[in-house]
């Protein structure tokens, strides 16, 4: 695949990215050397291989859930910085 200014602008956008004119012929031959490289994939023979959903043939393995005891208000805030009677103070991010 032979990547061409039309196309160069367009992933430049697409991924938001700025480069020079100067710049923009080293593009074009990084991208087309990367494009060349991955459609060597496609010599690979893959027949009879199953694709993989994970790369890990472990299985998960999960607690129980089971409940426990809640923090009460007074021990959740103990250690708050900025605290009130029943909520953690935090500085206004919105206006």
């Amino acid at each position: 695949m032979n990547i061409d200014k039309e196309l160069l602008n367009k992933i430049a956008h697409l991924a938001r990215l700025e480069f020079d004119e100067n710049t923009a012929d080293e593009m074009m031959s990084d991208m087309s050397k990367i494009i060349t490289w991955v459609e060597k994939l496609n010599e690979v023979d893959t027949e009879g291989v199953e694709p993989l959903t994970t790369m890990s043939h472990e299985v998960n393995a999960l607690r129980e859930d089971e409940q426990k005891p809640h923090l009460s208000h007074e021990r959740a805030l103990k250690n708050a910085p900025k605290k009130d009677s029943d909520y953690f103070r935090v500085p206004k991010v919105m206006e």
